[in-house]
């Protein structure tokens, strides 16, 4: 830990990659996990493009369920460490693949979201996207004005990620020092941002509850709850 201090405290740039592990910290289901189950749907049957044209009443009350229970969540003291890494460092990325906003609201400013935003809606007719933090929208699904149907502003199984967004990822990855949170690093694209940083010269550390695909790649593999590990990397 005091190694992994010392590079925290002399590094010039940090980009960090964080994954359901650090919100699961906050009591939000991962999609894997055992609380993954809604329903009798998996996951993986509503988050897609296909489940939305067939029924987007029932996709949009699964995501409906899932801001409420994220809207009594609050950041951990794992979110509230990497806001204080952000204000510490000359140069801070934080790379979520997370859609909760529990970043945002534990202080984090330089988020690039690589996965989308649960409290933000954009038309499938139009485009149009709004910010609405409504735990609960009374009609389901919510029209845009033009009359089309509004659809979470998520990235589904098999759509491509926000290409402005995952271009300053790819940047921001090469850092002095990159951290990989609470990822199963199975999802790719972003689980590649490992290797890239790595690649480039970045010291990587991981910080996971248990081993992943990428522990034999880093320079450091922390065990444990961010929320227990990430506030003493900060201390001293």
């Amino acid at each position: 830990m005091d190694g992994i201090r010392e590079w925290v405290g002399s590094a010039r740039s940090v980009a960090v990659l964080t994954g359901a592990g650090i919100s699961a910290e906050s009591g939000i289901p991962t999609f894997r996990g055992p609380g993954g189950l809604w329903r009798t749907y998996r996951p993986e049957d509503l988050a897609t493009p296909q489940a939305f044209s067939r029924d987007p009443k029932l996709v949009w009350e699964w995501y409906d369920w899932r801001r409420g229970l994220i809207a009594r969540a609050q950041p951990n003291p794992g979110h509230f460490a990497l806001a204080e890494m952000e204000r510490r460092s000359k140069k801070f990325a934080l790379i979520t693949q997370n859609v909760d906003g529990l970043h945002d609201r534990a202080g984090n400013r330089n988020i690039l979201k690589v996965h989308g935003d649960i409290w933000v809606v954009r038309c499938a007719a139009c485009g149009r996207e709004r910010v609405d933090e409504r735990a609960s929208i009374p009609e389901l699904p919510p029209r845009c004005a033009c009359g089309g149907i509004e659809r979470p502003g998520v990235v589904w199984f098999g759509e491509s990620l926000p290409a402005d967004v995952w271009a300053r990822a790819e940047q921001a990855a090469p850092a002095d020092l990159f951290f990989v949170i609470g990822t199963s690093a199975v999802v790719y694209p972003a689980a590649g941002l490992v290797a890239l940083a790595k690649s480039a010269g970045a010291k990587v550390v991981e910080i996971n509850i248990a081993e992943t695909p990428v522990s034999g790649l880093v320079d450091a593999s922390l065990r444990g709850p961010a929320a227990e590990i990430l506030p003493g990397l900060l201390d001293g």
